[in-house]
């Protein structure tokens, strides 16, 4: 083994080297992992949907400083165009900042936090009610496309009475 490349390299001849043989001395390959598809997923459990009633969480002091930055970047940058860009640009410049710099933005994320607060309470509470109420988990705006959907289908079946008595009269003609 002096002339070996490599680690634990084992000189063969060519001859030697059978077609079922030659598998195990070329390089290894990686373990073949399984699809995705096949493997049952018994950990994972399932989310609950989000609720589009539920009132969105407030930004915080960055992202609202980022949203007055935004504007200012893009008037002096207007050839920029990567979102990319003005998030690293705003990042440096919020870094840059002293805390006195920040207040004023701190202040607007406090009081968007309390007004979600409120809107939260509020949302609970409307919760807790309907649950008492014995209805159903799903949201006011999936209710009312169900509704929607009922009315839609006594609409149709009443065209479609009018329809028959239509052809009922022309075939009395």
């Amino acid at each position: 083994m002096k002339n070996a490349k490599g680690k634990g390299a084992v000189k063969v001849s060519k001859e030697a080297l059978k077609p079922v043989d030659d598998r195990k001395v070329g390089k290894r390959k990686a373990p073949s992992k399984p699809d995705k598809g096949s493997a049952p997923k018994a950990k994972k459990e399932k989310k609950a949907k989000k609720d589009p009633n539920k009132p969105k969480r407030p930004p915080s002091a960055f992202f609202v400083f980022l949203e007055e930055f935004r504007q200012t970047f893009k008037a002096e940058n207007p050839n920029v165009k990567a979102v990319s860009a003005v998030g690293k640009a705003g990042g440096e410049k919020w870094k840059s900042l002293s805390s006195a710099e920040k207040a004023p933005y701190e202040a607007k994320a406090a009081k968007r936090k309390a007004e979600y607060e409120k809107l939260m309470k509020a949302y609970d509470k409307k919760q807790a009610s309907s649950a008492d109420d014995d209805e159903s988990d799903k949201s006011k705006s999936e209710v009312n496309d169900e509704d929607d959907e009922a009315s839609a289908e006594d609409h149709q079946e009443e065209e479609d009475e009018e329809d028959d008595e239509d052809e009922e009269d022309e075939d009395d003609d």
